[in-house]
């Protein structure tokens, strides 16, 4: 197993279409592959690695630009501290960001409940068929 290959053993070692391969390129998430000879593309398996960390980071809920910010640490901190750190940070947005929106729709619905006794005992008061 050598460690170049052309965008199509890429794409079956990782696990993504050959579109995925060229987006991620254009975003800066992955290298491009080194060109040689009229066009052919190579890579190396650290590109199959860090294909594999996106699709685990994407897991995680993570966006496409906040990759991008996070990507690069684990290849170059062998330790992976610094960026199970930012991650965690991106994480825990994340929830608070989840929190605030359950919150907000647990006010909506309080709201609603509110409106509906409101139209509700309006129609038992006028005699008025709330169906109609």
């Amino acid at each position: 197993m050598t460690d170049r290959m052309r965008i199509g053993e890429l794409t079956r070692r990782a696990d993504v279409t050959a579109r995925t391969v060229r987006y991620y390129e254009g975003l800066g998430l992955i290298p491009p592959g080194e060109r040689q000879g009229v066009g052919q593309r190579y890579y190396s398996a650290d590109t199959v690695a860090r294909l594999r960390k996106i699709d685990q980071l994407k897991a995680l809920g993570l966006s496409l630009d906040e990759i991008g910010s996070v990507i690069d640490f684990y290849f170059t901190d062998p330790s992976g501290v610094a960026a199970k750190r930012k991650v965690l940070g991106l994480l825990r947005r994340h929830l608070a960001d989840a929190d605030g929106k359950i919150d907000a729709l647990g006010q909506f619905r309080a709201e609603l409940r509110t409106h509906i006794e409101r139209f509700e005992a309006w129609f038992r008061v006028s005699g008025e068929d709330q169906d109609a």
